[in-house]
């Protein structure tokens, strides 16, 4: 794959930025009170960390604490998100396969921590499918096709057109190899049988600052971080990369209908714990994420950025389980044949 570097420059969507804020809020209401109706001898007895394995202030470090303050309220202790960022979500994600399996130590997986990283790299740092206990799904989020304002694109099918003709002057943005916009631009692009540079950038703000800024021409995110550019006019959504259409955004058709029936890519976040941790805290932890799920204010608050909860009913360990060994097999042939690796 072809590649140059670009300056990047920080931009944070203005949702993103009231959610970090407002997380803090919920955290220090919502624990303290819940530590008196904690019954004696039982789990947990004491705070859990909760290890993010990426910078703070980004959508899964929303996320995660959103979900976080809502699991204290129910657990009846403090969920403490510890940021251990570093090698694509490496460095948490192995301090997490070290921790004592008690229950008091939690991490939060992504499609590109639990699928992704097992195959893009010679060594991994951990295997998501031995050293991790899968707890449940804490959301997901659809992808849209993205393109700078001014190529002369409305729809997909003109997308394509236009990339078949131009695509050897053409480029791709993400925010980095193997995130979440890598991935779904190389699905995309593996089942279209085109090959485009791509510009790995050091994260999803100067990503989009970037095709903003008509360094890129087209980028493949999540709605947590598009919405607020879509709105403000300084992108174009040419499609949606999830089979059904985003709320929200009803003109933009799924990439599926103009034939790409194979390509359905959501940003699916989980929360994992240490291997031989016992199943009953196992269930007790997947309780407190289908009672945060169901928190209305939670779903008000992440829904205003695209995110989605899933069905509780099939919310279980061995669902996200599943789901972890599917995007792994989905995943290999696809970085495998594009030759994408990091040693």
């Amino acid at each position: 794959m072809r590649s140059r570097p670009c300056l990047p420059t920080l931009l944070l969507p203005a949702p993103l930025l009231r959610i970090g804020l407002t997380v803090a809020t919920i955290l220090s209401a919502a624990a303290l009170p819940a530590q008196a109706q904690q019954p004696a001898g039982t789990f947990p007895t004491r705070p859990i960390t909760l290890i993010m394995p990426f910078p703070a202030g980004g959508p899964s470090d929303a996320l995660g604490r959103a979900v976080g303050a809502k699991m204290a309220s129910t657990l009846g202790v403090p969920v403490v998100v510890e940021n251990v960022g570093g090698v694509g979500g490496s460095v948490g994600l192995q301090k997490l396969a070290r921790a004592p399996a008690d229950g008091y130590t939690i991490g939060f997986g992504t499609i590109g921590t639990h699928a992704a990283n097992m195959i893009l790299y010679r060594k991994p740092m951990y295997d998501a499918v031995n050293d991790h206990v899968p707890l449940g799904l804490v959301g997901s989020a659809p992808l849209l096709l993205l393109v700078k304002k001014d190529l002369p694109v409305a729809d997909f099918p003109q997308f394509v057109a236009h990339l078949k003709t131009h695509k050897a002057t053409m480029s791709y943005g993400s925010a980095g190899v193997g995130s979440i916009a890598h991935l779904a631009c190389l699905m995309m692009l593996s089942e279209l049988d085109i090959d485009v540079m791509h510009v790995p950038y050091k994260g999803v703000a100067p990503a989009m600052t970037g095709l903003m800024g008509g360094e890129t021409d087209f980028m493949c995110d999540q709605t947590t971080t598009a919405l607020a550019q879509l709105e403000g006019g300084r992108i174009k959504a040419v499609a949606t990369l999830t089979r059904d259409p985003v709320i929200g955004l009803p003109k933009v058709a799924p990439a599926q209908a103009s034939g790409l029936v194979k390509l359905d890519v959501r940003s699916w976040n989980g929360l994992f714990a240490p291997r031989g941790t016992p199943p009953a805290i196992v269930t007790a932890l997947n309780g407190a994420i289908l009672k945060a799920l169901a928190d209305p204010d939670l779903t008000r608050q992440m829904g205003a950025v695209g995110v989605t909860f899933p069905d509780p009913a099939t919310n279980t360990p061995a669902n996200l389980a599943e789901v972890v060994r599917t995007e792994i097999a989905r995943l290999r042939p696809i970085l495998l044949a594009k030759n994408v690796h990091i040693d």
